[in-house]
C-alpha cells in the first residue's frame, strides 16, 4: 500500500474507533529524563526518541496537549511532523506552543518544485504556530528522478536555501526509503540530516540500512531513524483492516519484541529514532528510552532469530 493511501485510510479508521477509546494509560513517572545525543555536525542535542506527529493525528485538542506535555516532561525535545499526516500539524502546533523555544521541531514537504514547496512551508509554519522550523526535510525522497527534480533549477532546494537565509528554517534534511537514492543524495548535496528506516528485520533480511548509515557517518550528518519498532508487512487481506490503524506496517510484537527492536536500533551510532504513531508504542518507546541500555548478546541473538523469514517492509532497489 502506498503511504499516502495508508494515511487516508488511517484517518478514516482512527475516526471510527475514536468514540470507543477508553481512558488513556496512566503515564509512567520518570525516574530520569530521556537521554540526548548530538545531531551530527550541527551540535544540536536531541532526545534519543522523537515525538512523531501521527501520535496526535485525529486526537482531540485536549488529548494532544496532554500527551505533548507528558513527552516534554519526560525529556523529549525532538518533534517530527508532516503535512501528509492528516490533521497532525493542526493538533501539534497549539499543543507544542508553550514549549516551542526549548524544542527541536522538524517538518517535511512532499513538494519537489520551488513554488509548491514555498506554499507548503508557509502553510506548515502557520499550522504549527511558529516562525521557524529547526529542520525542514524532503519527505520520502525515494526515486532518483525526485532527487534530480529538487536539485534542478526551479527545484524545491531553492526554497529551502532561501528560507534558511530568511531564518524560517535552520537545517536541511531528507527522509528516504531507498538505499540507492539515499547514498546518491548524500553525495550530491551537503544535507545536515537524514531520516531513514533502520530495524533488525530490514538489516538482517534485506541488507537495507548499513550502507546508508556508513555514508551518513562519513558525511558527519545527523542520523535519524524510522521504523525501529517495525517488523513486517501486514498479511494478505489485512492491509486495510488490522488492529493498528496508525501503522501501515506490522509492528514488532508488543511489548517485549518492540522494546528489544528499539534498543537494537538505538545501539547503532544514530542520534534518535521515531517510534510508531500508535500511542501504546510511543509510550513504550518513552519507557525504553528513559531507562535505555544496549542489548546484551543473548538478547540480540534472540531478537535476530525472530527476524528469520519475516518479509521486510523495504528492499534494496525499493522504488515506491
Amino acid at each position: 500500500m502506498k503511504r499516502r493511501d495508508f494515511l487516508q485510510q488511517a484517518a478514516l479508521t482512527a475516526a471510527a474507533v475514536a468514540s470507543a477509546k477508553q481512558l488513556k494509560a496512566t503515564a509512567k513517572t520518570p525516574s530520569q529524563p530521556i537521554a540526548k545525543r548530538t545531531l551530527g555536525k550541527t551540535g544540536e542535542q536531541l532526545s534519543i526518541i522523537a515525538f512523531g506527529g501521527i501520535v496526535v493525528m485525529n486526537e482531540s485538542a485536549d488529548e494532544s496537549k496532554n500527551i505533548v506535555a507528558e513527552a516534554v516532561d519526560r525529556g523529549i525535545n525532538y518533534f517530527d511532523v508532516a503535512p501528509s499526516y492528516g490533521n497532525a500539524q493542526e493538533r501539534l502546533g497549539p499543543a507544542l506552543k508553550p514549549y516551542r523555544k526549548d524544542c527541536f521541531l522538524a517538518c517535511k514537504t512532499g513538494a519537489r518544485n520551488k513554488e509548491e514547496s514555498r506554499k507548503a512551508l508557509e502553510e506548515s509554519l502557520r499550522l504549527l504556530q511558529t516562525d521557524h522550523l529547526d529542520l525542514y526535510q524532503f519527505h520520502a525522497l525515494t526515486k532518483m528522478k525526485e532527487l534530480d527534480e529538487v536539485l534542478a533549477p526551479g527545484g524545491a532546494m531553492e526554497t529551502m536555501e532561501a528560507a534558511k537565509k530568511e531564518g524560517k528554517i535552520r537545517y536541511i534534511g531528507f527522509s528516504v526509503h531507498s538505499a540507492e537514492t539515499a547514498v546518491a543524495a548524500m553525495e550530491r548535496y551537503p544535507f545536515d540530516t537524514i531520516l531513514f528506516p533502520l530495524n533488525f528485520v530490514l538489516v538482517t533480511q534485506a541488507g537495507f540500512g548499513p550502507q546508508i548509515l556508513k555514508k551518513a557517518q562519513e558525511k558527519q550528518m545527523g542520523i535519524l531513524c524510522l521504523k525501529s519498532m517495525a517488523k513486517t508487512v501486514w498479511p494478505e487481506g489485512q492491509q486495510k483492516d488490522h488492529p493498528e490503524p496508525k501503522c501501515w506496517y506490522q509492528p514488532a510484537a508488543f511489548p517485549h519484541e518492540a522494546a528489544m527492536g528499539l534498543r537494537w536500533t538505538l545501539g547503532h551510532p544514530i542520534t534518535a529514532a521515531i517510534p510508531p504513531g500508535d500511542e501504546r508504542y510511543f509510550r513504550l518507546a518513552m519507557d525504553v528510552a528513559q531507562d535505555y541500555r544496549p542489548l546484551e548478546p543473548h538478547e540480540e541473538q534472540a531478537l535476530l532469530a525472530g527476524a528469520k523469514g519475516a518479509e521486510p517492509i523495504f528492499h534494496l532497489g525499493n522504488d515506491v
